[in-house]
C-alpha cells in the first residue's frame, strides 16, 4: 500500500434540515453520505482534554467520526505527512480511509465524539505500533 495524500481528507456535510419554527436542527446519515454500510457505531466521551484517543490505523476499516457536542482535534498521519482537522460542528464529519494512522487530541469541556465504521471490531485490522504502520504505508 502507499500513502494516502492527505489534501483529498477532508470535512464532510452531514445533511441538515432546519425547522422552521426555530425548533433546532435535524442532521441525517442514511443512503449515500458514507461510502460503506455502517456496521459499528460507538462514540467517546468525558476524555480528559489533555488525553489523546486513537494512536493506531486500519488495514481495511472506514471511519467517520462527528462531533456532537464541543470540539477535538484529528491528527492524520500517511506516513510521511501530518495534517490536523479540528472537529467542532455537529453537521460536519471527517471520512478516514483505511491505511490513515489517527490520534485524537485537545477535547473540550463536553466533546462527544461519535464514530461510524465499516466494520465490526476485529483486532487484526488494527496497526498500534507506528513503526509497523509505517512498513504497511511503505513510507
Amino acid at each position: 500500500m502507499s500513502y494516502l495524500n492527505l489534501e483529498n481528507i477532508s470535512l464532510q456535510e452531514i445533511p441538515k434540515i432546519s425547522d422552521p419554527d426555530g425548533r433546532g436542527n435535524l442532521s441525517v446519515i442514511e443512503k449515500d453520505v458514507l461510502p460503506y454500510k455502517i456496521k459499528r457505531v460507538y462514540y467517546l466521551y468525558d476524555v480528559p482534554s489533555d488525553s489523546s484517543r486513537g494512536g493506531h490505523a486500519h488495514k481495511e476499516l472506514q471511519q467517520f467520526l462527528i462531533a456532537l457536542s464541543g470540539s477535538f482535534d484529528v491528527v492524520l498521519d500517511n506516513g510521511i505527512n501530518r495534517r490536523t482537522i479540528t472537529l467542532n460542528r455537529p453537521n460536519k464529519g471527517l471520512l478516514i480511509p483505511n491505511g490513515v494512522w489517527r490520534e485524537l487530541e485537545n477535547f473540550s469541556a463536553g466533546a462527544v465524539c461519535l464514530s461510524l465504521v465499516s466494520e465490526v471490531y476485529q483486532e487484526e485490522d488494527y496497526i498500534r505500533q507506528y513503526d509497523d504502520f509505517k512498513l504497511f504505508v511503505g513510507a
